[in-house]
């Protein structure tokens, strides 16, 4: 019998429409908030200081090594037996063109009259970002993968070795000639609650029929980056 125009195939394909729609649009307005932050020069987010220094030390564009590191870190996913999802290989591509696109795209900003407001745009489109790509739950992004396979091979808190992971990434960064500033603190204060805002406003309720394969389980533990 002929399923076509069943209301449940109807409702399945549109709650996976959504969940795509989601996830492309928040990595690409992820990628276009990392570059409203490196235009403001007030101080980037951790993983975009080193991004941000090596392209500088090798020419490339920062959305060229965004696409490089982010390739390096899902190799590291073998080793820690972490399956990439449609998500976490879509991430490292999409963000970094987006970034470059954005980029190419604004002017020079000079005067803090302009920068300061970029800043400050640049933190809520990437809680706005993070909050529509997690939210369509096709798995993490790679740095984020790197994070939970540690957290599951040493058996310490997600939280610490976060926190090592992006000192680590800062510091070196820095030392590469990345900028960090007061955008990199106000981003790590803020960041936590407007992705949390914006979960709970971009959540996308299970498949009406109870696929496993088109509903999977909301995230249980956002870490906040692509």
């Amino acid at each position: 019998m002929s399923t076509q125009g069943h209301p449940v195939k109807r409702l399945t394909h549109g709650h996976l429409i959504r969940r795509l729609s989601q996830l492309y649009v928040g990595l690409a307005l992820y990628g276009a908030s990392s570059a409203l932050l490196v235009e403001a020069g007030l101080g980037l987010e951790p993983w975009n200081v080193l991004h941000q220094g090596l392209a500088e030390r090798t020419g490339l564009t920062i959305g060229v090594v965004s696409i490089i590191v982010g390739a390096a870190v899902l190799l590291l996913w073998i080793p820690l037996r972490q399956r990439p999802g449609l998500g976490t290989v879509s991430n490292v591509f999409v963000v970094g063109i987006a970034m470059d696109g954005t980029l190419a795209a604004l002017p020079e900003a000079h005067s803090l009259a302009v920068r300061i407001p970029l800043l400050l745009a640049g933190i809520v489109l990437n809680g706005v970002a993070t909050g529509l790509y997690i939210s369509a739950r096709f798995g993490p992004g790679p740095r984020d993968g790197l994070m939970t396979g540690f957290n599951r091979r040493t058996g310490r808190s997600i939280r610490l070795m976060r926190t090592a992971v992006e000192v680590a990434v800062v510091v070196t960064g820095f030392a590469l000639g990345g900028t960090v500033g007061v955008g990199t603190v106000l981003y790590a204060v803020s960041i936590g609650p407007l992705a949390q805002l914006f979960l709970r406003v971009f959540a996308v309720p299970p498949a009406s029929d109870g696929s496993t394969v088109v509903a999977a389980g909301q995230p249980r533990r956002a870490i906040l980056r692509p």
